[in-house]
């Protein structure tokens, strides 16, 4: 015997249940759902009455109710609602949602799910289910950014969230980022980019904790001068968010006396990577009797800090494998095999080219070795562990540049270029977090949530909400990015 039931269930909800009982116990239970009001009640009865009748056909005629098989089933769209709800909420949990800007957290948002121009962002909010972002609203957020400072509020987020979680290094670094124009002006100008390129570009300087979590941004004109950097950044940084002891850790390419002079007399301290253009005199010493050994550590003190050299026997490996190919290209181009004038252990004079063998000397000497710049008193082995944190700045601009394509900009004016650099500042902390607790890229979790699909359905032309059904991998996985275990 089978028969409709309808109970009531804890939450208010009326469930709609088929009954299967053989000798007065129920054998089995097919659950059809759960309705809030009345019109959804009579739609799961009419559910119910079409999977219990089957094929089979009805003896009565009941005049009052459509019959099941008639029932008018369709689909009016379709969203990616669950990873809407799951970023919305990261977004709220970082506290980001003070600023009370719903629309700058729905293209922070879009940025990561799919990022594209801003005004195509509008389609990819559209497939999370949201439908009231038009193209003036956009550009009035676009120009709020700039006008309300949302950055420095943002920053001050960001810097809270880390110092909560334990921060202990500032991580800085720059990269450039260009523009698809040609006519440079006094902001987008050619320089020395990081991917050869010739079109006008702009400096960005950006800072985060030692897990790559970032606390601030800031941009400079194309031309600028990477070490001339550093001292804005941090002292902008250090004045914002009023924190005394800081510790900067920056390559090599921030390295001068100046900027080291600077940091000490303001108060930091600092890591900073050397670039050895001669033999240290402590190793010059040291080789004379014997060979450096793997791991193995020499420090020079000089007055105010000291220098930290470290030999690895993997980078030397490389180092040399290295040289010899610089070798190889400057003897083709003595013996006339290729028609390059320049080589790195290439010496030309007026009427011939000789190979540099004291060059290649030094840089074979050198080979394995690298300096860290430091006035921070704690042992040689955790100067070098934490320079080498320096990757995680390094990963959240590959993050940027890649899963956010922060470039190439199509933005012309500077407020319009700060916004977008702005929007990839959120979607980069955002990003982070979700991968930190989760274990896997940003791209990967996009990827398995943006499939999972709500609805609104019609049924007989009234419209219902069509739930996901969450497979049980993602919903472990979404616990552990809520709960952070």
């Amino acid at each position: 015997m089978a028969f409709i039931r309808s109970v009531k269930t804890a939450s208010g909800a009326t469930a709609v249940q088929i009954i299967h009982k053989f000798h007065g116990h129920i054998e089995r239970m097919e659950h059809i759902g759960s309705a809030h009001n009345a019109a959804d009640l009579s739609v799961l009865l009419s559910l119910a009455k079409e999977r219990l009748v089957g094929s089979q056909l009805s003896l009565f005629v009941d005049t009052q109710e459509l019959p099941a098989s008639r029932l008018k089933v369709g689909i009016r769209k379709s969203f990616s609602g669950l990873l809407l709800q799951t970023l919305q909420e990261q977004y709220e949990a970082l506290g980001l949602n003070a600023l009370a800007d719903d629309d700058f957290s729905l293209l922070c948002i879009a940025r990561i799910v799919e990022p594209t121009s801003k005004l195509d962002s509008l389609r990819v909010l559209a497939d999370l289910g949201v439908d009231e972002l038009d193209k003036n609203r956009l550009y009035r957020c676009l120009a709020r950014v700039v006008a309300n400072n949302y950055r420095s509020r943002l920053s001050k987020i960001c810097v809270n969230q880390a110092v909560k979680q334990g921060m202990t290094l500032v991580l800085y670094d720059v990269t450039t980022l260009y523009f698809e124009v040609q006519e440079a002006d006094e902001y987008r100008k050619p320089g020395m980019s990081k991917q050869r390129r010739l079109e006008p570009q702009i400096i960005v300087g950006l800072l985060v904790d030692q897990s790559g979590f970032p606390l601030g941004v800031q941009s400079f004109e194309g031309n600028k001068a990477e070490t001339a950097t550093i001292l804005p950044v941090i002292e902008e940084f250090r004045n914002q968010h009023k924190i005394k002891d800081i510790t900067v850790v920056a390559d090599a390419a921030m390295l001068s006396a100046k900027n080291l002079q600077t940091l000490s007399e303001a108060g930091y301290h600092y890591i900073v990577g050397s670039r050895l253009y001669k033999i240290p005199y402590d190793i010059a010493e040291y080789q004379k009797g014997s060979a450096l050994v793997d791991n193995q550590i020499i420090t020079e003190q000089r007055e105010g800090f000291r220098i930290v050299y470290q030999y690895r026997q993997k980078r030397a490996s490389l180092d040399l494998r290295n040289i010899e190919k610089q070798i190889e290209k400057a003897q083709k181009i003595i013996s006339g095999q290729t028609a390059a004038k320049r080589a790195k252990f290439l010496t030309v004079k007026t009427k011939e080219k000789i190979l540099n063998q004291a060059m290649v000397d030094k840089a074979q000497a050198l080979a394995g070795i690298k300096g860290y710049v430091t006035n921070l008193d704690v042992p040689d082995e955790q100067i070098i562990s934490y320079y080498h944190q320096l990757f995680n700045v390094e990963a959240s601009f590959r993050m940027a540049k890649s899963d956010l394509k922060a470039r190439p900009i199509f933005h012309r004016k500077r407020d319009a270029i700060e916004a977008h650099l702005t929007v990839i500042f959120v979607a980069m902390a955002l990003a982070r977090t979700i991968e930190k607790r989760i274990g896997i890229s940003i791209k990967h979790f996009v990827n398995t949530l943006r499939p999972i699909r709500s609805g609104i359905v019609t049924i007989n032309g009234t419209e219902h909400i069509a739930e996901p059904e969450i497979p049980i991998n993602v919903q472990t996985m979404l616990q552990r990015l809520r709960t952070g275990h």
